[in-house]
């Protein structure tokens, strides 16, 4: 058997057991917090009837009320099928992890969780894999076959890229999906928010966001272990550091609090529920409760 088979076979193996994982936790614990979160977020056009006291002027047909010199007002209605779009970043950071799994992989499952939940609950699922450039666009779709498509990709992408720019998913939301829908923002958000403030402001309003971080908890704490060569991994540059000096470490600590606290304000100031979630934790409570709060 070659090696390529090999690798192909293990990773339809990690497909299943992505997927299995992610359906079990759907079914058991997320199917009732999906629904009351993310029904009912888009609305269609139904019909037009003649105006009644009480409904909102803003709502006036002034075309259809010229025409029969009578107030009519357009009506909405829920639309029964929502979008999903998780928005996955693919960068070398994501690769960094000290606990029992990388940021990416905490990432992949999150998203596999999000996507049968939307696929149970009869939405569309598309995903826009990105780093500082658009990696591959798979637009949504509904049904088994599409979900474990997306996992498969997630779990085997070979990114051409290895830096982050946050601005280039959103903009790309923007462009290919015209109708509202709910997306996913999921990334360690290594970089500066000011990067990416102008695209969220110009996509927060339109569409149902929800920006997740996964980071790993060295992203912000360094033991204390002496002199230590640190690489980048999105630029492959390295210093050395001398982390057993308590300022040193402080200094990283305080940088990546001020990071956060910018995030926070950020996302606030748009109205983008933010969750935070680290490597070797159980993301499964953190999920729920955000979705209870969305209820």
């Amino acid at each position: 058997m070659s090696q390529d088979t090999d690798q192909t076979l293990e990773l339809l193996k990690r497909v299943k057991r992505i997927e299995i994982k992610a359906k079990r936790l759907s079914n058991e614990v997320f199917a009732g917090e999906y629904h009351s979160a993310f029904r009912g977020r888009g609305m269609a056009f139904s019909e037009v009837r003649e105006y009644a006291l009480g409904d909102d002027i803003r709502d006036i047909d002034w075309n259809v009320t010229a025409r029969y010199a009578h107030p009519h007002v357009k009506v909405f209605e829920e639309e029964r099928q929502l979008t999903v779009m998780l928005l996955i970043d693919m960068s070398g950071s994501q690769d960094f992890g000290t606990q029992s799994e990388t940021k990416k992989q905490l990432a992949t499952e999150i998203a596999a969780t999000i996507a049968v939940s939307a696929i149970q609950n009869n939405d569309k699922i598309g995903a826009i894999l990105f780093t500082d450039k658009v990696e591959k666009y798979i637009p949504p779709k509904g049904g088994r076959k599409h979900i474990l498509y997306i996992i498969r990709e997630l779990l085997g992408f070979k990114p051409q890229s290895s830096a982050t720019d946050i601005a280039v998913p959103l903009t790309t939301l923007r462009k290919v999906i015209k109708k509202c829908c709910t997306a996913f923002l999921i990334s360690d958000f290594e970089t500066d928010v000011q990067s990416f403030e102008k695209a969220l402001s110009v996509v927060a309003p339109k569409h149902d966001l929800v920006a997740i971080r996964v980071y790993d908890r060295h992203d912000e704490e360094l033991p204390s272990m002496g002199l230590v060569q640190m690489k980048d991994m999105e630029s492959g540059e390295s210093i050395w550091i001398d982390t057993s000096r308590s300022s040193v470490r402080k200094a990283f600590s305080d940088y990546h609090i001020q990071q956060l606290e910018g995030r926070k304000k950020l996302f606030g100031k748009f109205n983008v529920d933010f969750l935070e979630l680290h490597t070797g934790e159980d993301y499964v409570p953190a999920l729920v409760q955000l979705f209870k709060k969305r209820s």
